[in-house]
């Protein structure tokens, strides 16, 4: 199985499964001397941890990170740097049943077709535990960053259809943590939560939106034709696998416009070539323009629930209805938002490592 790789000069595997012994992940290419702390990787890694709330999955996991190697005295030495988590709160039972019989919308049927032999318990390697790593390798990428002050934030900008208003940066930093839906928007935060709760009530599930912004991003990140930063943006953040879409800037609402309404006239500001508008979302010719990027994904609606649903028996070839136990999110967007930001890091300090703007010199 390839695949496991991500990344030029900052190069993110990630190994285990999800009822496995442990999950985690190997950063190749961090410079020598980035001061990072165990706490800090924790810390990014507390915001995707499972049963946190009433909108996400009973699982209880404490999802405490070890370092194994690259990081001495606080400090990064440039080595390959480990981390690892274990899984404590596993139950394969439910799946049992499932062995032969793919739920729908999950990878169970392309695994099955693939490999033939695979981990089935809990999705396996296709799980959204394999998506620590990418966290805490995030943690690393978010703080190598902070060295040329780019900062990422993020929200969830709507649920099931429902839409957070338009909200600055400060009410995103300010407001995102103080619900359980990450949505920045508190008024229509409450009315997503009942909608997922509903959803969950009924054996359903619901999808929906997040947003992702870098700040402070200089210009001239990115390469021109095939390796364009926001194509490998878009190749980050549609690895994940709840994700379906993503749009960069004013994405696909672009469509609907004249040029003379999309196109960002070019200014000075204070001295600086600016934009007086961001539908570009930050990005001209895949090389980065100083203004904030702007990502956005669509992230599906949970594919495990206890509705009934059709499938084939495998083993004997025949029809199947199943209904799926175990513990899930009836939303995923807000445990996905996390690992959105850290792919955004991720790609980013490749990027900045790769340009010059990263070194051991610089930190």
């Amino acid at each position: 199985m390839s695949g496991n790789n991500f990344g030029n000069l900052f190069r993110v595997t990630t190994f285990g499964e999800s009822h496995g012994t442990a999950v985690g992940v190997v950063v190749d290419g961090c410079p020598s001397g980035l001061k990072i702390e165990n706490y800090e990787i924790q810390s990014e890694l507390n915001k995707r941890r499972p049963g946190q709330t009433t909108v996400s999955t009973t699982r209880k996991e404490a999802d405490r990170i070890e370092v194994i190697s690259g990081i001495f005295e606080g400090k990064s030495t440039g080595a390959p740097i480990t981390m690892i988590v274990h899984n404590m709160d596993v139950d394969s039972s439910p799946y049992v049943e499932l062995m032969h019989k793919p739920r729908p919308n999950h990878a169970d049927l392309t695994y099955a077709m693939k490999y033939g032999h695979f981990d089935w318990r809990g999705g396996g390697r296709a799980s959204g535990r394999e998506t620590i790593g990418r966290v805490a390798a995030g943690a690393i990428a978010k703080k190598l960053l902070s060295n040329i002050e780019i900062e990422i934030v993020g929200h969830v900008i709507e649920v099931h259809g429902i839409r957070a208003k338009s909200t600055g940066i400060d009410d995103i930093k300010k407001n995102v943590d103080k619900n359980p839906i990450k949505c920045a928007d508190l008024k229509i935060a409450t009315i997503m939560e009942k909608e997922i709760l509903k959803a969950k009530k009924n054996g359903d599930s619901v999808g929906g939106i997040v947003e992702i912004l870098a700040l402070n991003v200089p210009p001239g990140l990115g390469e021109p034709v095939f390796d364009k930063l926001d194509g490998d943006l878009a190749k980050a953040i549609m690895s994940i696998g709840a994700v379906k879409g993503v749009e960069i800037g004013t994405g696909f609402e672009s469509t609907k416009k004249f040029g003379s309404e999309n196109n960002d006239a070019i200014i000075l500001k204070r001295g600086k070539i600016w934009t007086s508008t961001n539908n570009s979302g930050g990005l001209l010719g895949g090389i980065s323009n100083g203004m904030p990027i702007i990502i956005r994904a669509a992230v599906k609606p949970t594919s495990s629930i206890s509705k009934k649903q059709k499938t084939i028996d495998l083993e004997n070839m025949k029809d199947a209805t199943i209904s799926i136990k175990g513990r899930h999110d009836p939303c995923i967007a807000p445990r996905v938002l996390p690992v959105c930001e850290a792919m955004v890091a991720i790609t980013l300090a490749d990027h900045a490592i790769r340009s010059g703007q990263i070194n051991a010199s610089k930190l």
